[in-house]
């Protein structure tokens, strides 16, 4: 990946977190039109940022594992905006961010190569929706754990696991989910 495609998506990062500021302390009835407007391209366009090569992994193998491809684009967009080399503060990998157990877990051998990330991310994601029977439950499970979820009974009162499931189902209903 090159490092003007790393740092385009930072820029888009960067600008998507103004603009859910902005969206969060403008309320919606009383933004304006145009702002409004604004606010739904700049969600569909976020997800078109993905590389043309990743964007047809996500297809093969979310339609392999019955996962909606749009759900599993949102969740690579949030957790990586889409570099397969990404590393988090945490130690989680690639492009839907597996931490080390769970890759292993998921029999991904290189965390790092965007077939296996998504192949093992994408599966479980799977199983998580089929656990919970809720996209917003098995989101807040990818990103903090089934026990988690299960222990608070719903989505855990982590201010970074409601961000990530708050962006996510924002990515994919701009999708027409």
């Amino acid at each position: 990946m090159s490092s003007l495609y790393a740092q385009a998506v930072a820029r888009m990062y960067a600008l998507w977190q103004r603009v859910e500021q902005l969206s969060t302390t403008t309320p919606l009835h009383t933004a304006s039109t145009s702002f409004a407007q604004a606010l739904q391209v700049a969600r569909r366009s976020i997800t078109m940022t993905l590389p043309g090569g990743i964007g047809e992994l996500i297809e093969r193998i979310a339609q392999e594992e019955g996962v909606d491809a749009a759900l599993v684009r949102a969740v690579v967009q949030v957790e990586s905006g889409g570099n397969p080399n990404a590393v988090s503060p945490k130690g989680a990998m690639g492009l839907m961010q597996l931490m080390p157990r769970t890759a292993e877990a998921m029999g991904v051998r290189d965390p790092f190569d965007p077939e296996q990330n998504l192949r093992g991310g994408v599966r479980l994601l799977r199983g998580l929706l089929n656990e919970f029977s809720d996209v917003r439950l098995a989101l807040a499970a990818y990103n903090a754990g089934g026990p988690a979820v299960r222990r608070y009974g719903g989505i855990p009162p982590y201010a970074e696991t409601q961000k990530f499931v708050q962006r996510v189902m924002a990515l994919w209903q701009s999708e027409g989910r």
